[in-house]
């Protein structure tokens, strides 16, 4: 199937579509998707590890220790990006810096597959320096593909981020029930196993994307080429001076936001998950262990089923070209299905159910999952709002939810260190972050590739992933504090900051929307 309206970078093979959209954009989206799986499968993992006393394999931390540590590494996986950016902008190209990204990231979950202190300390350094290079670029072969079909974008990041999420899903439902049951480090070994598989579907179908990303002295525009196409290029340059300042201002602004939003989100692998171990019901029985597991199979089964679906679609398109990639992803989803099926089967053979604390990280994603081609299409319409007023949304929606926990908390006594609070104030807190999640954090990105010149894409998706890792030290920083303003104040009290602050951000974003309308100049 061919799109006539638009003509998208890369090979003729990447123009035939899947889904309207180029079919190399959906090789970003496995890509992405085993990346995000490591990620956010050894994420899950991380403070419960951490915090888990020596007896059942943990390392005994305090609670503001794990979260001091996982504050840091979520800050600098997203502080490396700018130096990957440059690099791959200046020296390695987009695609190469992916790969060796990837190869890094492999060698990190491999690391950490250990249990001994260096392990941990130098698997996560190695986690941060691969996502410096994998993180920005990956992205900006996006932005290269959709050079002349601007107006995709939108819906192109969307489905991007369906991807971001569907790894995510994966990565912690399965990373956290091999930790939880099997053992901690069997659960980051795993991370690593689909890292590795991602990187080589990537590396063996990348020349679809024809010289999209590649090295800096292999692409069309060479620097040192003068020709009349650069000269009048220079003289627009000089001339849209000040637009581009004013749209950079708008970069700037929507990146402080950004802080706020992520810095309140990201409590959900430190604070949310503490208190999903520690103080919520996750032992059912009799009925509700049965509604729970069919519940869990469904929340399962179906999602990976449309995945699974994506998958052979994009093989009717690729494989014959790309074989020996498709059949590394072939392997990987091979190897989900097992895991998955030897994961149900033993829950309904178990009497009762212990939901693992990991389980409920999974909801975000599964949200994403459902609700993601929803909002593509919403910004597709005539409905589409300004970007202020999606941060806005975002922002009171993320602040509800917490709101919700807020509320569930309520009965907790004060410095109480267990409860057993209902599940569903988890479920439905979730549920809102992520409607938030989905009005903010891929439009963000789609906004960054359109305010800023074609040139500076990766060193800019940097600098907005500065932003976003600001958020998470502080949401690292901000979790930590749970048990100090328990004992002082109250569990409810603590979530209650969580509510009131990101409404108050959304509501001033919103009342920006004039003045970045105006410093946008056109860009929608």
């Amino acid at each position: 199937m061919s799109l006539a309206k638009y003509k998208f970078e890369g090979t003729e093979l990447n123009n035939q579509l899947l889904m309207g959209h180029p079919s190399g954009l959906f090789i970003l989206f496995f890509t992405e998707m085993w990346e995000r799986f490591s990620y956010y499968g050894m994420r899950a993992l991380l403070v419960l590890f951490l915090t888990s006393a020596i007896m059942d394999g943990g390392w005994a931390w305090s609670r503001e220790e794990a979260m001091g540590l996982y504050g840091t590494y979520t800050m600098l996986v997203y502080f490396t990006p700018i130096i990957g950016g440059i690099l791959a902008d200046r020296l390695l190209g987009y695609r190469t810096a992916v790969a060796i990204g990837a190869l890094i990231m492999t060698l990190g979950h491999a690391s950490m597959a250990f249990d001994t202190p260096w392990s941990l300390y130098v698997g996560i350094g190695l986690l941060i320096a691969g996502n410096g290079l994998f993180k920005p670029n990956i992205t900006s072969i996006i932005n290269g593909v959709y050079k002349n079909a601007q107006e995709k974008k939108d819906g192109a990041f969307t489905i991007f981020y369906m991807g971001v999420n569907a790894g995510a899903f994966l990565g912690i439902m399965l990373c956290g029930y091999i930790g939880e049951t099997k053992g901690w480090h069997f659960g980051f070994g795993l991370a690593g196993i689909f890292m590795f598989l991602g990187m080589l579907q990537f590396w063996f179908s990348q020349k679809i994307f024809g010289s999209v990303g590649l090295k800096p002295s292999k692409t069309v525009d060479l620097s040192d080429a003068v020709t009349v196409e650069d000269k009048t290029e220079d003289k627009e340059e000089v001339v849209s001076n000040k637009v581009q300042k004013d749209r950079y201002i708008v970069v700037g602004i929507l990146a402080i936001f950004t802080v706020f939003f992520w810095a309140a989100f990201e409590q959900a692998g430190g604070s949310m998950t503490i208190f999903a171990k520690d103080y919520t019901n996750r032992v059912l029985e009799g009925g509700s262990a049965n509604a729970f597991r069919i519940a869990n199979t469904l929340l399962t089964i179906v999602p990976l089923a449309i995945i699974t679906y994506v998958l052979l679609q994009l093989f009717k398109i690729t494989f014959k070209k790309y074989a020996l990639s498709n059949t590394f992803l072939g392997i990987s989803f091979a190897i989900i299905w097992y895991i998955v099926i030897t994961m149900l089967t033993e829950q309904y053979n178990q009497e009762s159910t212990e939901i693992p604390a990991s389980w409920f990280g999974i909801l975000n994603s599964f949200y994403i999952i459902a609700f993601a081609p929803l909002f593509s299409k919403i910004w597709e319409s005539k409905f589409n709002p300004p970007a202020t007023v999606k941060f806005g949304i975002g922002l009171v929606l993320l602040g509800l939810g917490f709101g919700i926990l807020a509320y569930g908390s309520a009965s907790i006594p004060q410095g109480a260190q267990t409860a057993s609070v209902s599940v569903i104030w988890l479920i439905l807190a979730y549920l809102l972050h992520t409607l938030g999640e989905l009005s903010l954090s891929p439009v963000g990105l789609s906004y960054v590739s359109k305010l800023v010149p074609a040139k500076k894409i990766a060193m800019m998706f940097g600098l907005w992933y500065i932003a976003v890792g600001m958020g998470n030290k502080a949401a690292g920083a901000m979790g930590g504090m749970i048990d100090s303003i328990t004992a002082e104040y109250s569990m409810s009290t603590f979530f209650l900051i969580f509510t009131l602050v990101p409404i108050i951000a959304g509501l001033i974003v919103m009342g920006l929307t004039p003045v970045v309308k105006k410093l946008m100049h056109g860009v929608k």
